[in-house]
């Protein structure tokens, strides 16, 4: 007898001569089998084949169109191992025989056939067809998993950023909802640059962290009222290293990555006079001169201790003058066709609204 396991499989046999496919079902039951079913027309047979589900299919060879040949070279990109074909056929020659096997038959018998011999041989594909289905059930399961678990991770990060984040904002007596928006025109921006969905998402997230380092500037310096010294403003420029030294990782995430990319390269400028490296042009990375422009744009657009906030047609004015020496002249292009949605962004995430 056949395992119980194999007793729901679904077996298809094609045949032009109805009695030898009886003759099959019948011992397949016998053993068994109870989902047995049975072919005389191959075109029918065939139209069911594509359409439907099935474990194994026991195949003639020697029939009116379409034949045996032609429902394998049909059934060519099935899986052959949850779907195998047994051939059994009066075609017993050597050409035919290679053939059948070339065209993706997984096993060939010669009729008469010996009807243990067919039980073994439908017994051993059918194990065949039940380990591939669990395996790829286990793959799938496993892929699930894997993703949940590397969304945990994404979650688990993106927390780290916000708290990270803030932490550097309240440092700097600055507002959550400033490192927001340079989240949110980063973002803006890099879509319209014509980075991906994934990238746009990843500089969202990583933005808010660019002056993380300033949590290593001593207070005397980072809170001063008035102009720094030459030595205080030379300590205030270690921020970026210092920013890129806390995000750097042993074993970093894309998000981490990119928050160090921004952290060390946000105060370069594109004419080479910036710092910590005084990188020019396209050496600063693409993220980098992203938040350039945004961290600009809405520091000259806040109020701050020593300053009133700029209008909205002075700053724009300010980074269109800044195009070649500070900014990256396609990135200012850019976002001059933004400005609408990111003083959007000033409104719906003003710093009055959160009450700083």
């Amino acid at each position: 007898m056949l395992s119980k396991d194999f007793s729901t499989s679904r077996v298809v046999i094609v045949d032009d001569v109805v009695a030898n496919s009886r003759l099959l079902e019948s011992s397949l039951k016998a053993f068994g089998l109870r989902d047995t079913l049975s072919f005389s027309d191959s075109a029918a047979a065939l139209d069911w084949l594509r359409h439907n589900s099935w474990n194994l299919l026991l195949l003639d060879l020697d029939m009116p169109a379409p034949s045996g040949f032609d429902i394998l070279r049909a059934l060519a990109g099935r899986d052959r191992s949850t779907n195998p074909i047994i051939i059994i056929t009066a075609l017993g020659d050597t050409a035919n025989r290679r053939t059948g096997l070339e065209l993706g038959a997984n096993d060939y018998l010669c009729k008469p056939v010996d009807l243990p011999e067919v039980i073994l041989r439908v017994r051993s594909n059918l194990q065949l067809s039940h380990a591939s289905m669990a395996l790829q059930e286990s793959n799938v399961l496993l892929e699930n998993r894997v993703r949940e678990r590397t969304a945990q991770l994404a979650n688990s990060y993106g927390s780290v950023v916000r708290t990270l984040s803030r932490a550097a904002a309240y440092r700097d007596n600055e507002t959550g909802n400033h490192i927001r928006r340079i989240g949110e025109s980063a973002a803006l921006i890099a879509r319209a640059y014509g980075m991906d969905d994934h990238w746009v998402e990843l500089i969202r997230q990583a933005a808010p962290m660019h002056d993380v380092g300033k949590i290593g500037i001593a207070d005397d310096i980072l809170l001063k009222p008035g102009p720094l010294t030459a030595e205080e403003r030379t300590l205030m420029q270690t921020h970026p290293a210092i920013g890129h030294a806390i995000l750097s990782d042993e074993h970093p995430s894309e998000l981490t990555n990119l928050a160090a990319e921004i952290a060390l390269n946000h105060h370069e400028k594109w004419d080479g006079s910036g710092y910590p490296q005084g990188l020019s042009g396209e050496q600063i990375p693409l993220s980098g001169r992203i938040v350039a422009i945004c961290d600009v744009y809405d520091a000259l657009r806040m109020p701050r201790p020593y300053k009133q906030p700029w209008s909205c047609e002075d700053s724009q004015r300010y980074i269109h003058e800044q195009a070649g020496k500070h900014f990256d002249p396609l990135l200012v292009a850019i976002t001059e066709g933004l400005y609408e949605q990111i003083e959007a962004l000033q409104r719906d995430l003003s710093d009055l609204a959160q009450g700083g």
